[in-house]
C-alpha cells in the first residue's frame, strides 16, 4: 500500500456565511462553526435517517449567536463523531473544483479541513445580541463589541498568544478524515444528473447533510474512518504569524498551491512526503 496523500479544503463559518468567523483562542484551541444551510431541503420524513435539521441554536457552541440566526438551519458538513451531535465521519461536495480532487483520494488518504478563524479571548461571548435578561448559561449574552475582541485587543491587555497564530484572522487546519471510501459522479453507480447515485450515498453516509437537500446535489461523498477522523486539539496554522493573508511554508513549501492571491479559499493537495510532514505536525499537537 502506498504512503497516504492529503487534500485540504476550506469549510466552516466565514464573514459571508453566516457573517462571522469561528474563534481561535490564544492557545490555539478553537470552535468549529458550520455554515448555514443555503439550499432547499426535504421534509424530515424524506431524510434517510429520522433526525431534525439542526439549527445554530441546537449546536453545542460555547458562545451566543445573533438572535436572527438561532433558528437558522446549519449545513453540518463535514460531520464527525461526537461533534455537534453527529455520529459519523462524512463530507459531501457539489462543486467540481473540489469534488474532482476529492474523487482522486483512495482509502488511507487524508481529507483535511481548514477554516478562516478570528483570534478571540477565552470566554468570548460571541457575535450574539446583548441580552441582560438571559437567565442561565443556555441563554448566554452576546458581546456587543465582538469585533473588537481580536488579536490587537488581546495584546493590548497583555494576554499571551501563541507565536504561530496570525494577529487577527488566519487560515488553519482544524480537522481531518482518514478516507475509508469515496463515492463520486464518475463511479460505475453514477447518477444521470452528474451527482453521486443517491441510493449509494444513503447506504454509505446516511446522515450527510447533502442527503437532506432537495434535490440531492453532491458530486462526491467521502466517508471517513470514525476512529481516525475528527477535530484536532489545536489548529495547525496555514497563515504566516504576521498576516492572515500571507501563506506560511506549509502552503508554499509543502502544498500544490502557490500561496498567491486568495489561497485560503482554494483546495490544496499534498503529496506523500508532504503529507507525512503535515501529519507529524498534527500528531505533535
Amino acid at each position: 500500500m502506498s504512503d497516504p496523500r492529503a487534500l485540504a479544503v476550506n469549510v466552516a463559518a466565514n464573514t459571508n456565511e453566516p457573517g462571522f468567523r469561528g474563534p481561535v483562542y490564544p492557545d490555539g484551541s478553537f470552535t468549529y462553526v458550520p455554515i448555514p444551510e443555503s439550499a432547499s431541503t426535504l421534509a424530515r420524513e424524506g431524510f434517510p435517517v429520522d433526525e431534525p435539521l439542526p439549527t445554530y441554536g441546537d449546536l453545542n457552541l460555547p458562545f451566543a449567536v445573533p438572535e436572527g440566526l438561532r433558528e437558522t438551519p446549519v449545513h453540518a458538513d463535514p460531520e464527525f463523531p461526537g461533534v455537534h451531535g453527529r455520529e459519523r465521519a462524512t463530507y459531501g461536495d457539489p462543486y467540481g473544483v473540489k469534488a474532482g480532487r476529492i474523487a482522486d483520494l483512495v482509502p488511507g488518504d487524508w481529507l483535511l479541513f481548514y477554516a478562516t478563524l478570528t483570534l478571540r479571548p477565552h470566554g468570548w461571548k460571541g457575535p450574539g445580541d446583548d441580552r441582560p435578561e438571559a437567565a442561565d448559561a443556555d441563554e448566554r449574552d452576546g458581546d456587543a463589541d465582538a469585533d473588537e475582541r481580536d488579536g490587537a485587543w488581546l495584546r493590548e491587555r497583555g494576554v499571551a498568544v501563541d507565536a504561530d497564530l496570525a494577529p487577527d484572522w488566519g487560515a488553519y487546519l482544524f480537522a481531518g478524515m482518514r478516507v475509508d471510501r469515496v463515492l463520486s459522479a464518475t463511479d460505475d453507480d453514477e447518477g444521470d444528473d452528474g451527482v453521486v447515485d443517491r441510493a449509494a450515498a444513503v447506504a454509505a453516509a446516511p446522515t450527510n447533510a447533502h442527503l437532506k437537500r432537495d434535490p440531492f446535489d453532491a458530486r462526491v461523498v467521502a466517508v471517513g474512518d470514525p476512529d481516525a477522523s475528527g477535530l484536532f486539539d489545536r489548529v495547525v496554522p496555514l497563515s504566516a504569524p504576521d498576516a492572515g493573508s500571507e501563506a506560511n511554508p506549509t502552503i508554499t513549501d509543502l502544498s500544490s498551491d502557490s500561496g498567491k492571491g486568495p489561497w485560503w479559499r482554494r483546495p490544496m493537495a499534498f503529496d506523500a512526503p508532504a503529507t507525512s510532514r503535515v501529519l507529524a505536525r498534527i500528531d505533535g499537537i
